[in-house]
């Protein structure tokens, strides 16, 4: 029975989907078969996934194409002109994070034909200090783009937020009774006195533009800079980049492990930050707490934004100390546990939880709404 045009299209689909161990099943006894365009792709899929076979102890069948038959280079290329260009991006992602594919990050003609993304630059970071001298600029340039993307996408948020919302919050006040100007109304509106009832009706009344002192606002950005944090430190750098622009607000970027490395006189370099901190080891957030507690010289108008996934490696007690000092001079306490478009938090809860008791507010944020969040406090 001849199938329908319907039926081998999703037997195609399926087929390309599931790779060559479904060739029999779905096409030994249909007659169905893929084409020559077929094959390409099938052969540019076979290229990457066959790694997952290969990692459940599968070898590459007959036709199959390893690694020493096509360079990374040229599946990229391949890859780029067959698949659209979501399905590139999300390929090139599960290349380099899923499956290793690390001869893409070997080569700098390589590396500037990668689509730059999220899951590439902290690729580049994880391997930075492996790659080759001559890898340097490429890596650079890549992390330049990358760093240019989010600043695009979290530039709005963050000035409307943090410079907009208190335009508004001024207009909602000028009508307040504290802000009713009687002289001025009285002096308006005597054309509309009624002899008769002896009143002065009040067509419009004034009120007197409350003048709000524009002092500047201190945020020290702490990051935790250990190996599982990777995508708060990027967004930390980016926000820091941001922040540093506006002329409200005094940024300080301290990142730590076990040591702690203010990088205030790079904050307003993304770039530069992210290639400069040196992931992994171990954490010391009492530490880092106690340095930003340094910093703080007007304690109202400062904001210490701890951004880490709570997991103390030293004691706790000088940590939660610390909190309770800076808790008491009235300085506002952020703690992310996460700071990525995600926001999946994996977060020592129980440490969370005793530096909000300490008087630390503490949430799982993304970029967008932490730029919301900072608004509100710095408003």
């Amino acid at each position: 029975m001849a199938q329908s045009p319907s039926d081998t299209a999703a037997l195609r689909r399926w087929r390309l989907i599931l790779g060559r161990y479904a060739q029999d099943r779905l096409g030994g006894n249909t007659g169905f078969a893929l084409d020559s365009e077929d094959w390409k792709l099938e052969r540019t899929l076979d290229y990457l996934y066959d790694r997952e076979y290969e990692q459940r102890g599968l070898t590459r069948g007959p036709g199959s194409l390893d690694p020493s038959q096509i360079r990374a280079l040229d599946w990229l290329q391949r890859a780029r002109k067959l698949f659209p260009q979501e399905v590139f991006e999300r390929m090139q992602s599960q290349a380099i994070e899923r499956y290793g594919l690390t001869d893409l990050l070997r080569n700098p003609a390589t590396v500037a034909e990668l689509e730059p993304n999220m899951a590439l630059g902290k690729a580049l970071l994880a391997m930075r200090g492996r790659l080759s001298s001559e890898m340097r600029d490429a890596v650079r340039t890549v992390i330049q783009r990358v760093v240019d993307q989010l600043m695009a996408r979290l530039r709005h948020e963050f000035v409307t937020a943090v410079v907009g919302r208190r335009h508004r919050f001024r207009r909602s006040m000028l009508a307040s009774a504290q802000n009713f100007d009687w002289r001025a109304t009285v002096r308006a509106n005597l054309r509309h006195y009624d002899r008769d009832s002896r009143r002065l009706v009040i067509e419009r009344p004034h009120f007197n533009a409350r003048v709000k002192r524009s002092l500047p606002w201190d945020v020290i950005l702490c990051v935790d800079q250990s190996g599982s944090m990777l995508d708060s430190v990027m967004f930390s750098a980016v926000v820091a980049g941001i922040l540093s622009s506006l002329p409200t607000v005094r940024v300080r970027l301290v990142v730590f492990d076990t040591s702690v490395v203010d990088l205030t006189h790079l904050a307003h370099d993304p770039v530069e930050v992210l290639l400069t901190v040196q992931l992994g080891g171990g954490t010391d957030i009492g530490r880092a707490v106690r340095y930003c507690e340094t910093l703080v010289h007007n304690p109202q108008r400062t904001v210490l934004a701890l951004i880490s996934d709570f997991c103390e490696g030293a004691q706790p007690a000088p940590l939660f100390a610390a909190v309770r000092r800076l808790a008491e001079a009235r300085v506002r306490l952020l703690g992310l546990a996460a700071l990525d478009d995600q926001t999946q938090p994996i977060y020592d809860q129980a440490t969370a939880q005793k530096l909000a008791n300490c008087g630390m507010e503490v949430a799982a944020l993304t970029p967008h709404r932490f730029a919301e969040w900072l608004a509100e406090v710095m408003n």
